[in-house]
């Protein structure tokens, strides 16, 4: 691909340039990265620990914790290294290959938010199926569909993005690269690129959310069917994680993506929540919210400590 650029890296300002702000924002930003990998990592433990919880929502949970790992991973360590860092920069190269990622795994994420709001439905419309209906050949289809999906978006975008040049503007008002806060630097034309990258939200974040809208449609009109409020109770409850977890993906990125490329503070406090709060979040809603996940959690505790004593 053709690339004409001048400059061989950008500097990305991040947060804030106050040296006194900096370390205190390391230490919670490391924080943070700790108490998602930490709790990404003991989801992943517990459900390959626990064979009571070898069914699909779990099998989803679990891909699920391992996209948070990596959406994560992509972002904070160089938002922690540009904390301590006086020279905040990032090679060309370097920040196309974290747009890739960043795109690559929020859209496998996406997908999965869709897939498991299927599961959802599935199970509440049709408990009695729902083994031979989401057997294993389709949950593997499902898993493998939503990573090739999001890989192969990623790339048409990547391959665009490289006929992009680069020649006097290097700042970033951004803490990671994303193509929106590249596109103000371009002396190229980024029509392509633009049109890429709509044409790519529309049919993959707004065609995922459509699908889980109308599965979360079917599946409060099976709720209301169920006779007792405490039937209705309970089926609402094996969906109120997922729920939640929606709420905040698509919560946060719609915030984000459908405002003005402007490196506001506001801006960057909804990037903030959509890349790096939320994958620490999920753990502790599928955990909080869930009493299989909290047994199985007690149960693995136990069997730790029994070989220890």
């Amino acid at each position: 691909m053709r690339n004409h650029s001048v400059i061989s890296e950008f500097i990305l300002l991040g947060l804030s340039v106050d040296p006194q702000i900096q370390p205190l924002l390391f230490v919670l930003f490391l924080v943070i990265y700790l108490l998602t990998l930490m709790g990404n990592l003991m989801l992943l433990l517990v459900i390959g620990f626990d064979s009571r919880l070898h069914i699909p929502m779990y099998f989803f949970l679990r891909q699920l914790s391992f996209l948070d790992l990596c959406h994560s991973s992509v972002t904070v360590p160089k938002l922690l290294e540009n904390l301590l860092s006086e020279k905040k920069t990032i090679s060309v190269e370097g920040c196309l290959a974290q747009v890739f990622f960043l795109y690559a795994s929020g859209g496998t994420e996406s997908c999965l938010l869709a897939v498991m709001a299927y599961d959802r439905y599935v199970a509440i419309s049709s408990p009695l199926l729902y083994a031979q209906v989401m057997n294993r050949q389709l949950c593997m289809g499902l898993v493998w569909a939503s990573w090739s999906l999001a890989f192969l978006d990623a790339l048409i975008n990547i391959l665009v993005a490289l006929n992009l040049d680069f020649c006097e503007a290097q700042d970033i008002h951004h803490f990671c690269c994303e193509l929106s806060s590249l596109y103000p630097l371009s002396c190229s034309d980024m029509t392509a690129s633009f049109i890429a990258l709509l044409c790519s939200s529309v049919l993959h974040f707004f065609g995922n959310f459509l699908l889980i809208f109308f599965s979360y449609v079917r599946i409060l009109s099976t709720i209301l069917r169920i006779s007792s409020s405490t039937g209705r109770s309970k089926a609402f409850s094996t969906c109120s994680s997922h729920l939640t977890a929606v709420i905040f993906f698509y919560g946060s990125g719609f915030l984000r993506y459908l405002m003005p490329n402007s490196g506001s503070i506001r801006e960057l406090i909804f990037s903030l929540q959509y890349s790096v709060i939320t994958p620490m979040l999920n753990p502790l809603i599928y955990s909080l919210k869930n009493k299989e996940m909290k047994a199985a959690v007690k149960r693995m505790l136990r069997k730790y400590f029994w070989c220890f004593k």
